[in-house]
């Protein structure tokens, strides 16, 4: 049988080779984004993956943003059973009376406990007085896709325009899908207009630093207003681009689209699905960002690891959907809601954004080492979500030291220390986004393992 072109392999992994054997067999091409690595990931802790052979991998991914508390935190585990009631079921067998898994045409106590916590943290927080009711979804692609179904839903008529910031990921599904990457990429649908977003002008940490002229970027939503007038329904952006390559801008930028939104009669909404919970530096991007959103979507660190989504929103723009015009079939499922409340329990009760703080400064000084090296062009970043962007050295693409760099973090160092990382973002950019609970000290030495790996890549 012919060996699949897009089957990883590595020496010494004879059981993860067998599952990745059985995975090219069992799964589409299609449901997997690439990695040079290919980790088989056996169990989790803290801060570190274990791969079936043992080894152990310093995790500088969360799960794509999600294990923001860490993997397997016990203080949050046992928080999420006893909001199901399910504290003490360990050993029964047979039936236990617990909160139900499935609430379709119905209510829990724990989906309203979650929506009056949800609702209580968010108003608390600076920028988020407009966020009154929660509505839950099953996915990020699916948040946002209700939260641009109500916005458009301000045009009875059907001719609503949306407007996405270039570049962006929202998605890949119906309207979320519309929003992403930008008008050349497919065909797209006829109410959606994208805008700039300054990437040159933040491709670095010194050049974020530097002011932005915003004047050509609010010629252009001007042009946009005289174009389409009163059409005009909402802006939709994130924080920073993530997975259009971890962009993050000037604060002076949103801080006009927001504005423009407000002067203008249309909803800012912002997708935070990659931001919040503290991956930006603060609980909420929007308050980092000095900005007051008219709908803001949330996921991944929401539940830590449990999948919940949620677009948060003004009452008012809600209401103008109709019964199951939002509804799905695990929208609020209540597993979900107890992750969302053992989440804010640990944020609320802990001191997780100062940790994260702290970590950031120790992620910056390392990145800053790691820019001097030749394989690397920029670093950018804020919080706890950073990337590394690779440029070409030899006869290696800059994309293909991007995949390099993956694949050798995996393998590790002669100690055998490995780093867990995600294939590359738009070709040639590494993020490096580890649980805001891990040690300066886990993660001084494995920037250390990394930076002696991209070295090599120089020689």
């Amino acid at each position: 049988m012919n060996t699949p072109n897009h089957l990883v392999e590595h020496n010494g992994e004879n059981t993860s080779n067998h599952l990745r054997h059985d995975l090219v067999a069992t799964e589409p091409l299609c449901l997997r984004t690439r990695t040079s690595s290919l980790a088989v990931l056996a169990r989790s802790a803290g801060s570190y993956h274990y791969t079936p052979e043992g080894r152990r991998l310093a995790d500088f991914t969360s799960g794509v943003l999600v294990a923001n508390l860490g993997h397997h935190p016990k203080r949050w585990w046992k928080r999420v059973l006893q909001y199901m009631a399910l504290e003490d079921a360990a050993g029964d067998s047979g039936y236990h009376e617990a909160v139900t898994l499935t609430s379709y045409n119905a209510a829990t106590s724990v989906e309203m406990e979650a929506n009056r916590r949800l609702l209580a943290s968010l108003q608390a927080t600076p920028g988020g007085k407009r966020l009154e009711q929660v509505l839950w979804a099953a996915s990020g692609s699916e948040a946002v896709q209700k939260g641009l179904w109500a916005s458009l839903a301000k045009r009875p008529a059907g001719d609503g325009i949306i407007l996405a910031t270039r570049g962006g990921f929202h998605g890949k599904k119906g309207l979320s899908g519309a929003v992403t990457g930008s008008e050349t990429d497919k065909e797209r649908d006829p109410r959606v207009r994208f805008i700039s977003f300054p990437k040159e002008e933040c491709r670095s940490l010194e050049a974020r630093r530097q002011p932005l002229d915003l004047a050509p970027y609010r010629a252009e939503l001007e042009a946009l207003k005289a174009e389409f007038g009163d059409r005009l329904c909402v802006l939709i952006t994130e924080p920073y681009l993530g997975g259009g390559g971890s962009y993050h801008p000037q604060k002076e930028y949103m801080q006009m689209l927001a504005e423009f939104c407000h002067e203008n009669d249309m909803l800012f909404f912002l997708d935070e699905i990659q931001a919040n919970f503290g991956r930006t530096g603060s609980m909420y991007a929007f308050s980092e960002y000095g900005v007051e959103p008219d709908l803001v979507t949330l996921g991944k660190g929401l539940g830590n690891g449990m999948p919940v989504d949620a677009v948060v929103g003004r009452a008012d723009v809600f209401a103008r959907l109709g019964y199951g015009e939002g509804s799905d079939t695990w929208s609020a499922h209540p597993l979900g809601c107890a992750a969302v409340l053992a989440t804010l329990d640990e944020f609320e009760q802990e001191d997780v954004i100062g940790q994260g703080r702290t970590l950031s400064a120790a992620i910056e000084e390392c990145l800053v080492k790691l820019n001097e090296l030749p394989a690397i062009l920029h670093v950018r970043g804020e919080g706890t979500v950073w990337g590394i962007e690779c440029q070409a050295v030899g006869d290696l693409s800059a994309e293909q030291v991007a995949h390099e760099i993956v694949r050798l973090a995996y393998l590790g160092d002669e100690q055998g220390r490995g780093v867990h990382l995600l294939g590359p973002l738009a070709g040639k950019v590494i993020r490096v986004a580890p649980p805001l609970t891990m040690s300066v000290a886990e993660l001084r030495e494995y920037f250390d393992v990394l930076h002696g790996i991209v070295a090599r890549l120089g020689q």
